[in-house]
């Protein structure tokens, strides 16, 4: 296993990443299979195709403003787009020729990667990173009118998980997991 891999829900045509908003940004993109206003394009969203980095992140649905986990299905087109356009959004000296050339490149760049610890089902850090990406500018214009397939609602099953996690039916709650694999 490597420090840093992206592991995903994908077929041939799309990967699965994960939002979380509050009810009135996440139920309208449910309706319209895509964010419509008060969503704003003006503004960095964070997509992440780690389902239980997204439980941590947003405590199983429970953090204010994130009590609407998203599945959003997209284009891989439009993920490999975004590798391809993206910048680390740290210093990395075995990547960038100065710090210089790095905050050029970040500063221009539409979209961010991040990685930050993988969690277990206790929300445990791992010993290994996941992905998170910023899309900004053109990215999110991309990311809302081209690259969306599908977008569902999945805080009730992350609220199950939950209750199977806090009543230790570990095995349960693994089961009703999405099935992540290494994206290459």
């Amino acid at each position: 296993m490597k420090e840093k891999e992206i592991r995903a829900v994908f077929d041939q045509e799309t990967i699965t990443v994960y939002q979380a908003y509050r009810p009135e940004i996440a139920i309208p993109a449910v309706k319209n299979q895509k964010f419509v206003p008060p969503f704003k394009l003006e503004r960095m969203t964070w997509i992440k195709p780690s389902f239980l980095w997204m439980m941590y992140r947003c405590g199983w649905t429970q953090k204010e403003g994130q009590e609407h986990v998203l599945a959003i299905k997209i284009k891989r087109e439009g993920w490999e787009w975004a590798m391809q356009n993206a910048c680390i959004s740290h210093f990395d000296p075995s990547i960038h020729a100065s710090k210089e050339e790095w905050k050029q490149k970040l500063q221009n760049a539409p979209v961010r990667i991040q990685w930050d610890p993988e969690r277990n089902i206790n929300l445990e850090r791992l010993e290994y990173r996941a992905i998170q990406v910023g899309l900004s500018g053109d990215a999110v214009f991309k990311y809302v009118n081209e690259w969306i397939v599908e977008i569902k609602d999945i805080s009730d099953q992350c609220r199950i998980i939950h209750q199977l996690v806090m009543n230790k039916e570990i095995d349960k709650a693994k089961a009703l997991l999405p099935q992540e694999k290494v994206y290459e």
